[in-house]
């Protein structure tokens, strides 16, 4: 199940586009792999963050893996729930599961990332 409205990087990392405004969260995939999501670290409101570089760090009980950023832009909301419920990720990465909301300084950023189709084909090719 990979939704077709969103864009993704083959860091397993999905942005839902609203203007100029990005929601980011880790795909229903990625999720599965890690497996028990315990703690998550995000970047802080106001921190700018740039395409392909880590912003934040995701824990499950097996190990902790770097979140990279799909597009570039402001930090201009963090999912705070997940801070006492990192497990919302597990139960809903596309939901109640994002990660943070960025004002995007590029919008045409978004052109270089994959589609569903093609975020599908990256997955079976990891596991070819």
């Amino acid at each position: 199940m990979i939704p077709e409205n969103l864009r993704y990087n083959e860091s397993h990392e999905w942005v839902r586009q609203e203007e100029d405004i990005a929601t980011i969260g880790i795909t229903d995939y990625a999720q599965s792999e890690i497996q028990d999501i315990v703690f998550v670290e995000l970047p802080d409101v106001g921190t700018q963050i740039t395409q392909e570089t880590e912003f934040g760090v995701i824990e499950s009980v097996k190990a902790a893996f770097d979140l990279y950023a799909p597009v570039s832009g402001e930090v201009i909301e963090v999912n705070e729930s997940l801070l006492d419920a990192p497990e919302q990720v597990n139960e809903s990465p596309y939901d109640d599961g994002w990660f943070l909301k960025i004002k995007m300084t590029d919008t045409n950023e978004l052109d270089e990332l994959l589609d569903a189709d093609g975020y599908q084909a990256h997955i079976e090719a990891e596991h070819a």
